[in-house]
C-alpha cells in the first residue's frame, strides 16, 4: 500500500483547519480522511459559530428545557382530550 503525502497546499489547509478546531493536525487527519476536507472545515466552522453565539448569548440549562418542554407537551395532551370528550 502506498504511504498517504499530502500536497503543500493540503498540508497548510490540514494545519489550518486544525488550528480552527483546537486540534493536532495529526488528530483532524482521522476527520479529513473520513469526512473530507470541505465537510471537515464547514464542520468546525459551523462549531465555532454556535459556540460563539452561545457564549454571546448566553444557554439555558437542561433541566429548565426539559420542565417547560414536558409542560408543553402535556398542555397539549389536555387540549386534545377535552376536543374529544
Amino acid at each position: 500500500m502506498k504511504p498517504l503525502a499530502l500536497s503543500p497546499a493540503e498540508q497548510q489547509r490540514l494545519e489550518k483547519l486544525a488550528r480552527d478546531a483546537g486540534r493536532s493536525p495529526r488528530s483532524m487527519m482521522r476527520f479529513v480522511l473520513r469526512d473530507g476536507f470541505d465537510y471537515s472545515e464547514w464542520q468546525v466552522h459551523e462549531s465555532n459559530a454556535a459556540e460563539s453565539e452561545a457564549k454571546r448569548l448566553g444557554t439555558i440549562p437542561n433541566e429548565v428545557v426539559m420542565r417547560e418542554a414536558r409542560a408543553t407537551i402535556e398542555a397539549a395532551r389536555g387540549r386534545r382530550r377535552r376536543k374529544a370528550a
